[in-house]
Order: C-alpha cells, then structure tokens, then sequence
C-alpha cells in the first residue's frame, strides 16, 4: 500500500535525543527523522555520504577544519570518510538521507550508538 508521511505527526512519535527513526526508503538509502540536542560523537562513515536537513532549530555540524551552521530549511552532506560532530545548543528536528548500511556512530561504538527503527 502506498501512503504519504506526514513529518510532523511521526516527529511527534519521538521521545529520545540522537535516536534516528526510519520513515521512508528509496532505492538502497532511508529517510530517517531525528530530534537531537547537545553534542554528538565524533565519528565518520567509511563507505557513506550523510544528508543533513534542519527541519526546526538549527544544527551546527563541527568538521575538523571548519563548523557548518544550518538554519531551518539548509541541508548539508557529509561526504563518507569525513569526521565530523553534530551539534545543537537548543533542541532540532532533523531529516536524514542516507544508505541503508549507515549506523549513528559510524567507526565508533558507544553508549549513543543505535540501530535506526521505523515508527
């Protein structure tokens, strides 16, 4: 059965921080909602570029040479292999786009580390 996802109703399905649910796939990625809040882990993806789309609030993405600071509405992607460090001083609501294979923590293996599940 085909159906449309409203992103508000499903955003408001998510209680926890840095814990990406699935709401869609296409081809061989998934389009994941997220709320997040605080700093992230360092890490990079090996084989995967990251889309990060700011839905509400605003995302700093630390990279090693540089901060990326997204508005409402701004996207950026990490290509695979880059480090980096979300970040958000204030709660955001975020879209992501990536392959099926991505896991949160990329290389790392820690206590924020999860496995994406669909709401």
């Amino acid at each position: 059965m085909l159906t449309k996802v409203n992103l508000a109703e499903k955003l408001g399905l998510i209680q926890e921080y840095w814990k990406p649910k699935i709401v869609g796939e296409i081809n061989d990625a998934c389009v994941k909602l997220v709320k997040v809040k605080g700093e992230f882990t360092w890490h990079h993806h090996k084989d995967e570029d990251e889309l990060f789309l700011v839905l509400k609030g605003r995302l700093t993405i630390h990279l090693r040479d540089q901060d990326v600071h997204l508005e409402e509405g701004e996207f950026f992607v990490v290509p695979r292999g880059v480090e980096h460090m979300p970040a958000a001083a204030e709660e955001a609501h975020l879209l992501l786009l990536e392959p099926k294979t991505t896991l949160n923590t990329g290389n790392v293996q820690n206590e924020r580390t999860a496995e994406a599940q669909w709401i």
